[in-house]
């Protein structure tokens, strides 16, 4: 593994939050998924891996580009609670602050769900979380 590659490769906490102008929505209202992303050593421009928290995990297939900035593109599809996902996700690495203190190695970018899929709310209802749903993620380098 080189150093460039090494810069996507290993497990990265992952957040992403519901794109909703209110400010008056409380933050925790705009969570859509957390989680760990774990990319894997592989061809320096392809991208393996997973993402995934309690109950739920996506394999990880795409690309990465090595540019200014670096990108990284996949899809995440598995098989939760008897129910195919797909998301679909674009990121980039965000570059290092000449006068940052202690800056964590970190990625921001987009998400959308690619199919609809069951759902069950925290009080047992069941319903539809609907295809196109985009929300925005961030992941912190562990």
């Amino acid at each position: 593994m080189n150093d460039v590659e090494g810069l996507f490769v290993g497990s990265w906490s992952y957040r992403s939050f519901l794109n909703d102008p209110d400010l008056q929505v409380a933050p925790n209202d705009l969570l859509f998924g957390s989680g760990t992303i774990q990319i894997m050593s592989a061809d320096p421009a392809i991208l393996v891996g997973t993402i995934g928290g309690p109950g739920w995990q996506l394999a990880l297939t795409g690309s990465r580009s090595y540019g200014n900035p670096m990108e990284i593109r996949f899809q995440g599809k598995g098989v939760v609670g008897g129910a195919e996902w797909i998301y679909d996700y674009v990121g980039w690495l965000v570059p290092a602050w000449p006068n940052g203190v202690n800056q964590k190695t970190a990625m921001v970018g987009s998400i959308v769900r690619a199919i609809p899929h069951p759902t069950t709310s925290p009080d047992g209802k069941t319903g539809t979380a609907p295809a196109g749903v985009v929300a925005s993620w961030y992941a912190v380098k562990h």
